[in-house]
């Protein structure tokens, strides 16, 4: 920059500092301003908090109808999907970014149902594909920071939440059984947060809020007698999961030399007989320590010993001269938060077990899960002798009930993520990121209902009518929710007209005919039935006609495209990955433009009433003014790269 520039550029930010506070440029909405005012008010409205004993803390009172602690995937989603059916939200987290164990702070790429391609076309759909989707095509760079950077925007995006980021809760007060209000502070901007709300999410992993609350938890492993599991030890102990520390290399156009610091771990082969290094851009899960120590109030003891593991393993690599081929490779990036698996569990109406994850039904199911029961030795990489993890997978993809996701004795608190109420053996499947996300939808969605009915989690889970309902909402979130064995639940929703119409094509791709679109199941059963209708493209594209006996009156036509469950779409630092897992843009399957059209009552011709250029995602909804119509073309003119367009579902409101 040449001097003049500068003195420039100078000038300007001056000038803009003594403009008057209406004339200084700004790009905040009007809703964000009414945001940062509630949480951060202007110092003459600013109550102190001499009164408890924090004289130099500011002091503001919150009300909502459901807060949430806790900002990985599972709280981000039980927020936005509160959010979504209109609760007010308070969304409290103790870090500066959002994302738990999938944020930059840790960087382990989420997994779920379709189990690193072991359960091909299984990933989950709803809020998380709707996340995944987002990265894939906006973060084509497989940065982790802006995957922080998307969940931000997600959330600060929905009118209906307020963000509280590095803010930590820390009291809870209890009346008659329910929680009445949460103290939360933020040393940061020097605040603390009195918050009511009518129920409470602890989706925190360690369950500060529900620890704070009185809610009973488990920890530890169960006796294999207390629910005859295979899985479980003998005698019940403390013992879980360890926490791990990740690490990312680059390769550079020179050699990279590394001496490690003195106080590392000596690495040997015979310390990684049972654990694999076969490339060192990412790695390890396996650098897992602490599992056999108070997960929580030894988190500084277990950092450091990771970090000493993470230093050896790569000393090794370097310098052991078994891998010569590293050595123009450096490290980038040591994550320095220990990505934590176990710790405590809440207990719910009901404890999933390992019996229950590999043949359970029920009636209340809102979620999916489907990785495997992946348990770890406690001790961790201190363990050379025995292999890092054993694997009992489930048949199928497997339910996760309400009634697993609220305390059996605080009546208002739900929890969601790796704290539902599970067996040990059942934490080790349900504790994966993806399946936390659907947890975590469901529980949002549940505290939603609880508040539109006047009701607690509980009375919602023990009225055949509202579980019912709740399912049917999740549905049209296209959450999947598995049913009896071999089945999914169906869209019964009597207030969608497409169920009651006749579907016609501009043709037809094998058995994926048009009238697949109103099955009520909206993906393909990996090796068995095909749900969704595909059409060949020509020059004029291809489309879909729905039609009625009687004019329906609609406003609302909601799509779901396809978007190919059956590949790997994660965000990884991992080559091995890159070369299997989805393009990092849209999905070639899924539609890109379309229009919805009608025929109005009592009209020959078609007129359009939307139109959508550029989607990549796989749910849509196309709103317009209301009509009455006797039959609705969606008319699509081009796909994201493939030669059909692909539908697995139409639905219509009014």
């Amino acid at each position: 920059m040449r001097r003049r520039d500068l003195l420039t550029s100078y000038s300007l930010i001056v000038l803009a500092d003594q403009l008057p506070a209406a004339q200084a440029p700004t790009t905040i909405t009007p809703r964000m301003r009414r945001q940062f005012d509630r949480i951060a008010p202007p110092e003459n409205q600013r109550a102190r908090a001499a009164a408890l004993n924090e004289p130099n803390m500011g002091l503001v009172d919150l009300k909502c109808d459901v807060f949430v602690a806790g900002g990985g995937v599972a709280g981000v989603c039980a927020a936005i999907s509160a959010a979504r059916h209109g609760a007010k939200v308070v969304l409290v987290q103790d870090r500066s970014r959002l994302g738990g164990n999938s944020s930059s702070e840790v960087k382990m790429h989420i997994v779920g149902a379709d189990s690193h391609r072991g359960r091909p076309g299984w990933r989950e759909s709803g809020l998380i594909e709707e996340l995944r989707l987002e990265d894939a095509v906006n973060n084509p760079q497989r940065c982790w920071e802006m995957w922080d950077f998307l969940l931000y925007d997600k959330v600060v995006s929905e009118p209906n939440i307020t963000l509280l980021l590095e803010t930590v809760v820390y009291r809870s007060f209890v009346e008659e059984g329910k929680i009445r209000q949460v103290w939360a502070r933020c040393d940061k901007s020097e605040q603390v947060y009195r918050i009511e709300a009518a129920v409470f999410v602890d989706a925190t992993g360690d369950s500060r809020l529900a620890l704070e609350s009185g809610a009973r938890f488990r920890t530890g492993r169960e006796a294999r007698s207390e629910f005859n599991e295979s899985l479980a030890p003998e005698k019940p102990d403390e013992e879980t999961l360890g926490s791990s520390i990740l690490f990312t290399s680059r390769l550079y156009n020179k050699p990279m030399p590394f001496r490690a610091p003195q106080w590392a771990r000596k690495v040997t082969a015979e310390t990684l007989r049972f654990r694999k290094v076969d490339q060192w851009d990412y790695g390890y899960w396996w650098i897992e320590w602490g599992g056999n120590k108070d997960i929580i109030r030894d988190n500084e003891l277990i950092r450091y010993e990771l970090l000493s593991i993470v230093m050896g393993v790569w000393d090794y690599i370097k310098n052991s001269g078994n891998h010569t081929n590293s050595a123009n490779y450096g490290l980038d990036w040591i994550g320095m938060m220990p990505g934590k698996r176990g710790s405590r569990r809440l207990v719910g109406d009901h404890t999933l077990t390992q019996h229950d994850l590999l043949s359970g039904t029920f009636a209340d199911a809102v979620a999916m899960g489907g990785w495997p029961m992946d348990d770890h030795p406690p001790g961790g990489f201190d363990r050379a002798d025995l292999p890092p993890n054993t694997v009992l997978r489930t048949p199928e993809v497997y339910p996760i009930p309400l009634r697993s996701c609220y305390s059996s004795n605080i009546a208002n608190l739900m929890m969601a993520g790796r704290n539902i109420s599970a067996t040990h053996a059942a934490f080790t499947s349900t504790r994966v990121m993806a399946t936390c996300a659907t947890i975590g939808q469901a529980v949002g969605l549940a505290a939603a209902l609880c508040i539109e009915k006047s009701v607690l989690p509980r009375q919602l889970a023990q009225d055949r009518q509202m579980v019912s309902a709740l399912q049917q909402r999740l549905l049209r979130d296209d959450q999947t929710i598995k049913g009896k064995p071999g089945e999914l639940l169906r869209n019964e929703d009597a207030a969608d007209h497409a169920r009651r119409a006749r579907v016609a094509s501009s043709g037809n791709a094998g058995e994926a005919v048009a009238p697949l679109v109103i099955d009520g199941i909206t993906r393909d059963i990996p090796k068995g039935a095909v749900h969704h209708w595909a059409g060949p493209m020509t020059e004029k594209g291809a489309y879909l006609e729905l039609s009625w006996d009687q004019p329906v009156v609609i406003s609302e036509v909601q799509l779901t495209f396809d978007t190919a469950f059956g590949r790997q779409l994660v965000l990884t630092a991992n080559p091995s990955f890159w070369r299997q897992d989805a393009p990092r843009s849209a999905q070639p399957e899924t539609v890109r433009d379309y229009q919805v059209m009608v025929r109005r009552q009592g009209a020959r011709e078609f007129t359009p009433v939307a139109k959508v250029t550029g989607n990549y995602q796989r749910l849509n909804r196309v709103r317009f003014e209301s009509v009455a119509v006797e039959a609705v073309r969606i008319e699509i003119t081009a796909t994201n790269g493939i030669g059909e367009a692909r539908v697995f579902e139409v639905r219509c409101y009014s």
